[in-house]
């Protein structure tokens, strides 16, 4: 029943829900419309705002390209292939591959978001080479699985309450750092990771389709006339050189100077964390992939083409971070997004303030997703309403509940991309390459774990103890 169920939204989905671009388009048309009504900003005011928050994600976008390109170069790697056919070998199944895939993809992102990069990876080849796998509800878990990383270590928000002189301290909406024991190291968070980790992979059992005939990869491939790479990486370097012997053809393949590079980028990544701790943010994992990559392709030429191979599939990042960029740029510059959070922290009281957190955090990500972002927009209101909300109480218990609230505003951020394809832009360059998929094609998989997630969540926020 369940998963009938979850067939009939994907229908839905498909039948009307437009390209992700369009789905930006529509968001900043409403997003405009709203500030133009609710706020008294002229219209030429939201053009500039949009303008202006254009370029916000500029360096973010680089990044996430980065983060895929250098890691989908690693998956092409021999050894990582021979990896996977050996993983093969145990995983045979449909269903092994969907509780695989979603237990895996939860504990790698609760090491970092930028890890979903090895979970498509995996996914991609496993679809390959099992069997009756029904490929755009594997998308649909790949993403499902990146959920987690908002109770780990690159949880933005958390992590940015416990940054020295922070924004939120400099303008003094707090007076101290929140230590991550009280956020990441609380038992709410704990209990969300049982959740996600747990939970997560036995629900992708039951909303699983039941249709015998499944919509393979190898079967979509071949309907876009798209086969997999045939020549090895290796095979194409070596068709690269010329029939004589040259200093070009020596250096393009020489896996000393590949070594030497390699060699010194370990230098570095031992020192970063040895003297800055397990601090995993998007630059040092770009440059640990990059070195990784270098590693297991040996030759500088080897490297240029998986990177090639890699690139092939990313303007859907490069065109449409900047329209979400813009999105954002109206929320904050027009000043939407104070306003509602302020609407929003009016209503609550000490019972409700984190349910109303929770909803924020969850609303606002379709316009700002970026958690980061949205709780620059949002954070401060929220914070001073439940420091109104606490006069009179002792101090630790109102920073227990300056950490609820926020920790709230980061579930519900999370929780809500499984209803917006923006984070599928990560997915789809690795997972849809050489294939037409759509975010329609998948988004409607993600409406039962949305709805049970969200109950379950808006319980623990409100009723689980720190």
């Amino acid at each position: 029943m369940i998963s009938k169920l979850g067939e009939k939204f994907t229908h839905l989905f498909q039948k009307y829900m437009p390209n992700a671009f369009v789905f930006a388009i529509i968001l900043t048309i409403v997003t405009a419309t709203g500030a133009y009504f609710w706020l008294d900003v002229t219209p030429m005011k939201i053009i500039i705002s949009w303008y202006d928050g254009f370029w916000s994600l500029l360096e973010f976008g680089m990044q996430i390209v980065l983060i895929i390109i250098t890691g989908f170069s690693i998956a092409l790697s021999p050894i990582v292939n021979k990896g996977i056919d050996s993983l093969t070998r145990y995983i045979k199944t449909p269903r092994q591959v969907y509780f695989l895939i979603v237990f895996i993809g939860m504990l790698l992102s609760t090491v970092s978001f930028g890890w979903i990069v090895i979970t498509c990876v995996l996914a991609r080849e496993l679809a390959l080479r099992v069997k009756g796998i029904n490929y755009p509800f594997l998308v649909a878990l790949v993403y499902f699985s990146n959920g987690a990383w908002v109770t780990g270590l690159s949880s933005s928000i958390p992590l940015l309450l416990n940054t020295k002189n922070n924004y939120l301290i400099e303008t003094g909406v707090l007076s101290e750092v929140i230590p991550t024991s009280e956020t990441l190291g609380s038992n709410l968070n704990i209990a969300m990771i049982v959740l996600f980790v747990i939970v997560a992979p036995v629900l992708a059992l039951i909303i699983a389709p039941k249709k015998k005939v499944a919509k393979e990869l190898k079967d979509m491939l071949k309907a876009n006339n798209q086969t997999e790479e045939v020549v090895s990486i290796k095979d194409e370097a070596l068709s690269t050189k010329l029939p004589f012997k040259t200093v070009s053809d020596t250096l393009n393949n020489s896996f000393l100077l590949q070594l030497i590079i390699v060699a010194m980028g370990f230098t570095y990544i031992i020192y970063h964390f040895s003297t800055k701790g397990f601090n995993l943010n998007f630059n040092i994992m770009i440059f640990i992939f990059l070195i990784i990559g270098l590693l297991l392709h040996k030759t500088p030429m080897r490297y240029v083409i998986s990177m090639k191979r890699a690139s092939s599939n990313i303007s859907g990042i490069i065109f449409q971070y900047p329209f979400y960029a813009g999105i954002m740029g109206i929320m904050l510059f027009t000043g939407l997004g104070e306003k509602l959070a302020q609407v929003i922290a009016s209503v609550s009281t000490i019972d409700t303030y984190a349910f109303y957190a929770f909803i924020a955090g969850g609303f606002v990500n379709f316009a700002i997703p970026s958690a980061g972002g949205e709780f620059a927009v949002i954070g401060p209101s929220i914070i001073n309403a439940v420091k109104e909300i606490g006069v009179g109480l002792p101090q630790s218990e109102v920073t227990s509940m300056i950490s609820r609230a926020s920790m709230s505003i980061a579930y519900g951020e999370s929780l809500t991309n499984l209803l917006q394809p923006f984070f599928l832009l990560l997915v789809f360059p690795i997972m849809g390459k050489g294939i037409n998929i759509q975010a329609r094609d998948v988004m409607g998989y993600l409406v039962i774990p949305f709805i049970v997630f969200f109950v379950i969540q808006a319980l623990l926020v409100v009723w689980m103890p720190l």
